[in-house]
């Protein structure tokens, strides 16, 4: 028996990439999973199917309030439930680095209102239903960026530090209701989104030779951690932010 047996999990952001790896890493340890993305999330689905198990993909834009509430409706029913939230939605990969004078107040916005917002907009939209079943478990992804602060990705930067102070904030006005908000902070990770953008170049061999572990981070890495804030094995933990990042950092 898995360790999510008669779970139900609900992830944005999930149509490729880091998301979709977690999505079948879930699936696999026995959770019913709706994958979500503004994305074709077909591609995702299908590889957690093909290999048994359960998952259904629908199209979810994380600040379109109907579309959150459409996504609770079809996890309650047509999944059973909602046990865990993962907030992966957010917008890195196709950015490029450029010097904060040069971000437009546009490209901030959409950083913002995508990465930040988004997350507390559907923090709106599942929190009743996690109450009226009793708990559950939030996993915010948010970014080691925040610790450091790497040149020409201040937006970025900010938005994922934002999540960090919503997680701590969400943490501790839900844990009376038995729910626990966590967040995993990855460090520069070669994920399938990641692999064709050339602006991270020279990012990523003095990124290496910081880590305490010398080698690149991939996707799987990000799967243990994962599977402890999404289980009870985290039920006396919570508004905390675990750093994933090979010890880049320490904090």
């Amino acid at each position: 028996m898995g360790r999510l047996e008669g779970k139900t999990a609900v992830i944005t952001g999930a149509a490729q990439g880091i998301g979709a790896l977690m999505a079948k890493a879930m699936a696999e340890q026995g959770a019913k999973v709706l994958v979500t993305d503004v994305q074709d999330t077909a591609k995702a689905v299908a590889a957690i199917t093909d290999a048994g198990g359960t998952a259904q993909g629908m199209k979810v834009d994380v600040t379109n309030n109907d579309d959150l509430k459409a996504m609770v409706e079809t996890a309650t029913g047509d999944l059973g439930g909602l046990d865990i939230m993962v907030n992966n939605a957010s917008i890195f990969a196709t950015l490029t680095p450029k010097p904060f004078f040069e971000i437009s107040d546009e490209e901030f916005d959409t950083i913002m209102r995508v990465n930040t917002r988004g997350v507390h907009q559907v923090m709106k939209a599942i929190v009743p239903t996690m109450i009226k079943a009793g708990g559950g478990k939030v996993v915010n992804i948010a970014s080691g960026t925040f610790y450091y602060g790497p040149p020409g990705l201040s937006h970025y930067t900010a938005s994922k530090g934002a999540v960090m102070a919503l997680t701590r904030c969400h943490g501790r006005e839900l844990g009376d209701k038995n729910i626990q908000v966590n967040a995993i902070a990855p460090g520069l990770t070669e994920s399938e989104g990641l692999a064709g953008n050339s602006g991270f170049d020279m990012a990523r061999a003095p990124t290496v030779a910081s880590r305490s572990i010398k080698r690149e981070m991939l996707p799987e890495d990000l799967l243990g951690t994962l599977l402890y804030l999404s289980t009870s094995d985290s039920d006396f933990v919570t508004g905390q932010t675990l750093n994933v990042d090979g010890g880049k950092v320490n904090v």
